[in-house]
């Protein structure tokens, strides 16, 4: 257990100090969150499965700890946290941002691919929340960011099943946000629309779905949803949506709510 300091809290969350576990970091919005928080004084735990680049962005970033974590894993997911306990005795915050896509219409969804994607975008922040809540249940605070999928909030032909796995989260983190309210726990959801990183690059299957109704969502960068991750954190808001921005004629025909998120093609 290191010599750190326990955080200094007020009804904001402040990053200062605090212990935080940033999956899917060692690309795109969980490298630009882990940078950022860690700019902010946090003390970053960075979890993905190439240890490559987890070990160089661990490199830049003073005082963090890279851990290899397959997220589809159980028992990886529970040495994240145990490892993250053992070098810092805590864990104040855990951002659920691994994920990937499945692209491809209703009918051509294949069952092997929906497991595979169900595992690592709703039951992997499942598991990683049931490993943090004892520690954080302990310390009588913690944070809980799940980042979620524009998907949830149109109604986007031909990512059906990945929207599914992403609106699933969504209940699972509204609901965990009422019953551990009571334990000083917060849990948050936010939502980046289409955003500028590898994500459509390595899609289970299928590809990108970029426009819609004659227009096409410009994408946001990672630095932006990283900013707002950080942002919900000290908030303590339910929810933060990043609206997207449309180019084309008819710019989110078919939105629901004109909502955002995870990454939307």
């Amino acid at each position: 257990m290191s010599g750190h300091a326990a955080p200094r809290y007020s009804p904001l969350m402040e990053l200062d100090g605090a212990v935080v576990i940033v999956t899917g970091a060692s690309s795109g919005i969980g490298a630009a969150t882990a940078r950022l928080a860690a700019a902010q004084g946090a003390i970053v735990v960075l979890a993905a499965r190439r240890a490559d680049r987890l070990n160089a962005l661990a490199a830049e970033l003073p005082g963090s700890l890279a851990v290899p974590t397959d997220m589809r894993d159980p028992d990886a997911i529970s040495r994240l946290v145990q490892t993250a306990l053992e070098r810092h005795g805590r864990v104040d915050v855990l951002i659920n941002n691994a994920g990937q896509g499945l692209h491809v219409p209703v009918e051509q969804i294949v069952l092997d691919d929906l497991r595979a994607v169900t595992e690592l975008n709703f039951y992997a922040p499942l598991l990683a929340m049931q490993a943090v809540l004892p520690a954080m249940r302990r310390q009588g605070h913690g944070v809980i960011v799940n980042v979620s999928s524009a998907t949830t909030r149109m109604v986007l032909p031909g990512v059906g099943g990945y929207s599914a796995t992403k609106s699933a989260l969504n209940m699972l983190s509204d609901v965990a946000r009422a019953e551990l309210a009571g334990d000083g726990i917060v849990v948050s959801v936010v939502y980046p629309s289409v955003t500028a990183t590898e994500f459509h690059k390595s899609l289970r299957a299928g590809a990108r779905a970029g426009g819609f109704g004659g227009g096409r969502i410009e994408p946001q960068t990672a630095e932006t949803v990283a900013a707002a991750i950080v942002g919900v954190i000290r908030s303590g808001e339910p929810e933060v949506v990043l609206a997207p921005s449309w180019s084309g004629a008819a710019g989110g025909a078919g939105s629901r709510a004109g909502g955002a998120g995870g990454a939307v093609g």
